[in-house]
């Protein structure tokens, strides 16, 4: 809304100038500028939340796949033992036969 004010001087000679000056407000933004602001901050803070739980995700799976990676290494070992067991059993019999 503007403002408009009007100045009278009375100079000594009896002359009156008048002089007029507007003021213009300055309009506000209706709160747009702050809705988009608040909007921004939720997309960021959404965003944040998603790129932490896929890290989440990638840590569950690389742990899984080193779980995996442990048990075929036992097992590993496991049948290496057998074989070991077994390798000796057989030995055994064959110099039983003898």
């Amino acid at each position: 809304m503007a403002e408009e004010r009007v100045v009278e001087v009375q100079q000594p000679n009896g002359n009156t100038t008048t002089h007029t000056t507007v003021y213009d407000s300055p309009r506000s933004g209706g709160g747009a500028g702050w809705m988009i602001a608040i909007i921004l901050i939720i997309a960021v803070l959404g965003g944040l939340y998603f790129m932490s739980g896929m890290s989440n995700s990638q840590t569950a799976k690389d742990n899984a796949i080193a779980g995996a990676a442990k048990d075929v290494g036992k097992a590993a070992t496991n049948i290496g033992k057998a074989a070991g067991t077994a390798a000796d059993k057989v030995g055994k019999t064959a110099t039983d036969e003898n």
